[in-house]
């Protein structure tokens, strides 16, 4: 199945953006919009949902993990 990626809406049209995937079973695709041709991260549902949620965490601190 082929990624249908869509941008995030904290994207900045001009510089940094993100394409999102996740109509793949058991993945999440991420890329760099610039680049649709070039390398992918690839992550469970559980990890980018806790990614998400750190991001969204009240503190603003993304914990550092050793």
């Amino acid at each position: 199945m082929t990624p249908a990626y869509r941008k995030s809406t904290h994207s900045d049209p001009d510089h940094e953006c993100v394409e999102v995937a996740s109509n793949r079973p058991h993945t999440i695709a991420i890329r760099d919009s610039k680049r649709p041709t070039g390398p992918t991260l690839h992550v469970t549902p559980a990890a980018w949902s806790a990614f998400l949620t750190t991001l969204h965490a009240p503190t603003g601190h993304i914990p550092v993990i050793a």
